[in-house]
């Protein structure tokens, strides 16, 4: 049976966050190309080098209080303040169906809503994660 991706939870430390959008759960294996000199063809082959990971953007309603600012403001040259995230789908009866964790996140870019005085859309905010890696957990 197919879930639907629009009812999931985010947490950490024991803390449940809320959010309307979550992009980026994404690896890829970079490769180089290698041929030998004594390879008949004029062809290479591909050799898997380096695991890359994309950035995660969390979208939500904004919030009273400053917490993702709170977060990237600590961040300065050899200090940041990691944190692990389990990112939970979840089925009808809250159950998880799949886990991703994500290792070592934190904030590189926190973005406050864009203010438009004859909108009347639900002010949201984004905060984008570097991170160490995702595992995938079911």
């Amino acid at each position: 049976m197919l879930e639907p991706a629009f009812h999931f939870l985010i947490e950490y430390d024991g803390n449940r966050i809320g959010f309307t959008e979550v992009s980026g759960l994404a690896q890829e294996i970079r490769t180089i190309d290698y041929r030998e000199g004594v390879t008949p063809d004029d062809s290479t082959s591909k050799i898997p080098v380096m695991q890359k990971y994309s950035t995660i953007t969390c979208k939500r309603g904004f919030a009273s209080g400053n917490e993702f600012f709170d977060w990237i403001s600590a961040v300065h040259l050899s200090k940041i303040e990691r944190r692990n995230l389990l990112i939970s789908l979840l089925d009808e009866e809250q159950e998880p169906v799949m886990v991703w964790k994500v290792i070592s996140a934190f904030p590189i870019k926190v973005e406050a809503a864009g203010l438009n005085s004859h909108g009347n859309d639900v002010a949201i905010e984004a905060v984008t994660l570097a991170h160490e890696g995702i595992q995938v957990q079911n």
